[in-house]
């Protein structure tokens, strides 16, 4: 099947920022880490009705302070290390991507109005949210998942 390049763009919009104490990217750490995502003023306060009965939601994001001219079409080792092997940008799961987008799933501390309080979100303070989702047992995997040993050894220090 053959697709037509006739470059349509796609705009999104914000639908909230990422509030936090993490100024900067980093690579690991981020397990304890509580962001407040505060709805823009456009949304209703509505759009949260209901939220409070899931407990994880999936925060899919920006990666904004990305420069262009860092981002990654091809391959890469996995954070520069030499010692994993050179595997291709959708084969992991680097800042640096095409679309700069981010996706975490994070557990729901509380609602408070138009901001909800998370735990374990990986973005940085100012992240723009371009969509937030409640998990579903249903859309998780039914199966074992499976994963190369390098990303089990880059992931070990993520989440403490």
């Amino acid at each position: 099947m053959k697709f037509a390049e006739n470059n349509d763009n796609i705009t999104l919009q914000p639908v909230a920022y990422v509030r936090n104490h993490r100024p900067e990217l980093q690579d690991d750490l981020w397990g304890d880490v509580v962001s407040e995502v505060v709805l823009v003023d456009t949304l209703a306060e509505e759009a949260f009705e209901g939220i409070t009965e899931f407990s994880h939601l999936e925060i899919i994001f920006h990666f904004d302070r990305v420069p262009e001219e860092k981002i990654i079409q091809g391959a890469r080792h996995p954070r520069g290390n030499q010692e994993w092997p050179l595997v291709g940008i959708f084969a992991q799961r680097g800042k640096n991507r095409p679309n700069r987008l981010g996706l975490t799933i994070v557990r729901l501390l509380e609602r408070n109005g138009r901001t909800i309080r998370v735990v374990g979100l990986d973005a940085v303070d100012g992240t723009p949210v371009l969509d937030i989702k409640p998990v579903m047992r249903e859309f998780l995997p039914r199966e074992e998942i499976v994963q190369p040993e390098w990303s089990t050894e880059l992931m070990s220090q993520y989440w403490k």
